[in-house]
């Protein structure tokens, strides 16, 4: 699925003198029964690449991570049913998206899905505008992307908890 989309930023560096909002969130690394992993896509406007992301978003006032996983699982996807697995991951991140500038602290998830069609359907008006595609990836596919994955080191470290098993503790990963 590709279809135009609004221009977003993903990065490091501050964006706007002023102070960035604070966003938690969850993400599921979604693998399938062949460990294919489902990603969405953006265009930087900084640069115009596109880079590709996990499933998830913010965690809402008063809501568990896992509640958020469940809920932004099935707004993106249209899927209600998945196994989540441990948290793997945790990032902090500067990022631009849809014209606001986030101070993100991300929790990344490792969950399993039976594979399924992407219903986009529930996607909010910032995610229509921003999200411009949607893909099962495979580890080798990951390995040779020329688009920049979020984190930049997805591959590798996905292989890793693949071969070896989730971390006792979540490592942290950068941007």
């Amino acid at each position: 699925m590709a279809r135009p989309a609004r221009r977003c930023r993903e990065d490091r560096r501050p964006l706007v003198t002023t102070t960035p909002q604070i966003r938690y969130s969850a993400r599921a690394l979604l693998l399938d029964e062949d460990d294919r992993l489902l990603l969405f896509s953006s265009v930087d406007d900084a640069n115009g690449e596109t880079f590709w992301y996990p499933v998830g978003g913010g965690i809402k006032e008063g809501e568990s991570p896992e509640d958020a996983l469940r809920r932004e699982v099935e707004e993106e996807t249209g899927r209600t049913e998945f196994e989540i697995g441990p948290q793997i991951w945790y990032r902090e991140a500067v990022a631009s998206w849809g014209g606001n500038t986030y101070d993100c602290r991300e929790r990344f998830y490792l969950c399993r899905v039976s594979h399924f069609s992407v219903d986009t359907s529930g996607f909010s008006q910032g995610e229509i505008d921003t999200v411009s595609g949607h893909r099962w990836w495979t580890l080798d596919e990951l390995d040779a992307a020329t688009d920049r994955l979020v984190p930049a080191d997805l591959a590798p470290r996905l292989r890793a908890v693949l071969t070896d098993g989730a971390p006792a503790e979540p490592d942290v990963v950068g941007s």
